[in-house]
């Protein structure tokens, strides 16, 4: 039942997250930051945002602008989520989407390189 739960948050925190960094924040570090996953422990103490930048922004710039808001954030995400003890926020930047191309890359040039027959 715990996981039903935790999932059922994790995806709130990262819809009001989403609202409140477009709407609410306004450090330009944290201009086109999309949070891309958010895991919470089964005691929902503890949130890890996984965030990735919109248009070739800065990463590390993102994330301590992030850091910096984050005291704000747990207290509006507390507000709203009308839980207990709002989760601590820790964030890292999300590095799926580079290791997927990277992946594709060397599988294309699997794919294109010349064939070794077993007869040789």
């Amino acid at each position: 039942m715990s996981g039903k739960r935790t999932d059922r948050v994790a995806a709130r925190i990262q819809q009001e997250l989403a609202e409140l960094l477009s709407q609410k924040v306004s450090d330009p570090r944290v201009a086109g930051v999309i949070v891309t996953s958010v895991d919470v422990t089964p005691d929902l103490l503890d949130a890890r945002i996984r965030i990735r930048m919109q248009s070739g922004g800065e990463a590390k710039s993102a994330l301590k602008g992030l850091e910096s808001a984050s005291g704000f954030l747990r207290r509006e995400l507390g507000a709203r989520l009308q839980l207990r003890n709002a989760p601590r926020l820790a964030f890292f930047y999300d590095e799926s989407l580079e290791k997927s191309r990277r992946i594709d890359e060397v599988l294309a040039e699997i794919a294109a390189a010349p064939k070794a027959s077993d007869d040789e």
